[in-house]
């Protein structure tokens, strides 16, 4: 699970720098945001979920909580940096 939360934090550097290039708009935003997505499904798959299907909830694991957490994080920043 190391492995996949390393990924995880790589994918998102990536986003981010990508991020600061991105010209301010709908469809960058757009963009950006199918880029979020993408990182959420294999963050998802990665914890062997499928992204959509889990309701967070007491018993809801701790990797599905931080692929949400950076979800959150990833489309604040599409938010920010393109509108």
């Amino acid at each position: 699970m190391r492995t996949n939360m390393k990924m995880l934090v790589l994918f998102l550097c990536v986003i981010i720098l990508m991020a600061l290039y991105a010209k301010a708009g709908l469809v960058a935003y757009g963009m950006c945001q199918s880029g979020c997505a993408g990182i959420v499904v294999a963050c998802y798959a990665g914890a062997g979920y499928v992204f959509g299907t889990v309701v967070t909830g007491v018993n809801t694991p701790a990797a599905i909580l931080a692929c949400n957490k950076t979800f959150g994080k990833c489309s604040s920043i599409c938010s920010s940096v393109t509108l």
